[in-house]
Order: structure tokens, then C-alpha cells, then sequence
């Protein structure tokens, strides 16, 4: 079990991004998906906790055969997919991801969202962490990310937003910017898988808290503004699109207000850790520099779906 934890600041109030959040996975998965592919939602139901109250909880299944880098594809089957399950207590959430044909690997991710910086100190206070684990901090307008998935409408660095006045973001600023938040997210890793563990960790972990926190930024017009009554109705119209969208037949998905819980078995205890060594190993080296692409597409496919919803 390898543990490491990523800060990953934004120009938002931690309020804010509650819906922001929402918005951009529904908006992100439904982009990612295609016929044949993409993320599957299984259930989105309230969830209520002995500990951490009332929640919502959702499990998606990603089918995503096709969108691995050449090397994952090489040790997977043609057909297979990665379950994740997600408990959202907001401020606090867990998440939990298992591979279909790899039961030794899992990632559990534990997040809390506060209104700084980046500088609390010992947040996660565990004594299920034993000895230190490595500290990273994501910058979502300066890190490099894929050029196969650079969109320079979604770059920080010249966005700038029209509702809220905030970007483009300058170097160093998270130290002059507000307001501000932070993403802390602890990450437990296991993969017994030998030599692949260095780019699971780029390619699961790193690149796609990355991305996800950088749209979340770029698309705050589209939802600034939306109450979490609207962002629920956007997020259930989206799903059942997505599914229809990948060739799945199912019923209509249920998103219902965390007011009204329907479950009442508790959410996983914090994994299970090791201590590290003080040689940190391949896995939490920090990713090689690549260039940015500066000629990429400016597109941004949107789903019709707000306007279908004012139609009717």
C-alpha cells in the first residue's frame, strides 16, 4: 500500500465548488462517453452515515477499453471496466475504485475541502497513517498535462471568467488570489502489478485530478449561479443521457436530495496503510516535464441538455 497526498488549490469558494463538482463530472463523463463506452451510472442514492451524516452515494462503472495509453492496453482485456464508488459527505468524501479483472488493484481516496490556500498542516489526522507520506501540490493553471487533452478554452491561464471577473491566473497565484480552496486528497494506492505502478500514478491519479479541477474552473459561467436543486436535475438528465449514449437499457436513474435517505449501512473505513521508506520509491517520483500543446482545438462540446429541459 503506497499512500500520497495532493493539494490542489482553486479561485472558488469551497460553497461553490459543491455544485461545480456536480456539474463537471455529470458534463465530463458525458463527454467521454461513446457508443459502446464510457460511464455507466449504476446508482445515485441518498446515503445516511452513523458518522459523517447524511450523503449521497454513487456507483458508475467506466468502460474506457479503447481510451488507454498503449501500455494499459497491453496487460487488459478488450473488454473490461473500472468500478468506482463514491460516498460524498461534502466537505468530506471517499471514493473507491476496483478493476473487473484485477482484484489486487484498488485506489481509495479520501477529500476534504477548506477555504485556504493549502497550508493546514496534518488535515487527514489518522492514526491508520503511520509515519510521514509525501506532500504534493497541483497547480491547475502551471503543471503540464496530456496534449491529448489540452483545450486552451480550458486553460487557466488565459481563461477568464465572465459571471465571476476571476483569471486569467498569473504565476503565484495562489498566494495573492481570492478568493480561494483546496482540494486535499488522500490517496492509498495498491497495485501488484511490478513496473507499472510509476504510470498508474500518472495516468489514473495525477492527470486526472489535474483535468478535473482545471474544467471545473473553466466552465464556472455555465454553472455559477445554479442552486443544488438545478445542479441534481442537470446531473440526473446527464447520466440517463450517458448511459442511452454508450448503448446501455436501463431504467431511469434516481437522484434524489441527501433530506431523504433511503441507506443506512456505513461507508468503508479508511484503508488500511504501511509506513514509506525514506527513499521514496518509482511510484511517488515526480512525473517527467511534457510539452504543451499550443496548437490544440479550441472546441468544447456542451450537452444540449439545459436547452431540451427549457423546451419542455
Amino acid at each position: 500500500m503506497l499512500i500520497k497526498e495532493y493539494r490542489i488549490c482553486m479561485p472558488l469558494t469551497t460553497e461553490e465548488y459543491r455544485v461545480g463538482q456536480l456539474y463537471t463530472i455529470s458534463k465530463h463523463s458525458h463527454q467521454e462517453s461513446e457508443k459502446g463506452e464510457g460511464v455507466e451510472v449504476v446508482k445515485n442514492e441518498p446515503h445516511e452515515d452513523p458518522v459523517h451524516g447524511p450523503g449521497q452515494f454513487t456507483e458508475k462503472r467506466v468502460h474506457l477499453s479503447s481510451k488507454l495509453p498503449s501500455w494499459a492496453r497491453a496487460v487488459t482485456p478488450r473488454i473490461f471496466y473500472i468500478t468506482e464508488k463514491a460516498w460524498n459527505y461534502y466537505p468530506y468524501t471517499i471514493t473507491e475504485y476496483t478493476c473487473s479483472f484485477l482484484p489486487k488493484f484498488s485506489i481509495y481516496i479520501e477529500t476534504k475541502y477548506e477555504d485556504n490556500c493549502g497550508d493546514s498542516e496534518n488535515i487527514f489526522r489518522s492514526d491508520k497513517i503511520l509515519g510521514d507520506h509525501e506532500v504534493s501540490f497541483l497547480d491547475i493553471a502551471f503543471d503540464e498535462i496530456p496534449e491529448r487533452y489540452y483545450r486552451s478554452l480550458e486553460d487557466p491561464r488565459f481563461f477568464s471568467s465572465a459571471k465571476t471577473g476571476r483569471g486569467p491566473l498569473r504565476e503565484g497565484w495562489r498566494q495573492h488570489t481570492k478568493p480561494i480552496m483546496c482540494s486535499y486528497k488522500l490517496v492509498s494506492v495498491k497495485f501488484e502489478v511490478w513496473g507499472l505502478q510509476t504510470r498508474v500514478e500518472q495516468f489514473v491519479i495525477r492527470d486526472i485530478l489535474l483535468i478535473g479541477h482545471r474544467q471545473a474552473f473553466a466552465w464556472v459561467d455555465e454553472w455559477c449561479g445554479m442552486t443544488m436543486e438545478e445542479v441534481r436535475c442537470y446531473e440526473r438528465e446527464t447520466q440517463e443521457a450517458t448511459n442511452e449514449l454508450i448503448g446501455l437499457v436501463a431504467p431511469t436513474i434516481s437522484v434524489s436530495e441527501v433530506g431523504q435517505p433511503t441507506a443506512t449501512h456505513s461507508a468503508p473505513a479508511s484503508a488500511p496503510s504501511t509506513p514509506l521508506s525514506d527513499e521514496a520509491p518509482d511510484f511517488l517520483a515526480p512525473p517527467k516535464t511534457r510539452p504543451r500543446k499550443k496548437s490544440a482545438p479550441e472546441t468544447l462540446t456542451l450537452p444540449a441538455l439545459r436547452e431540451r429541459a427549457s423546451a419542455e
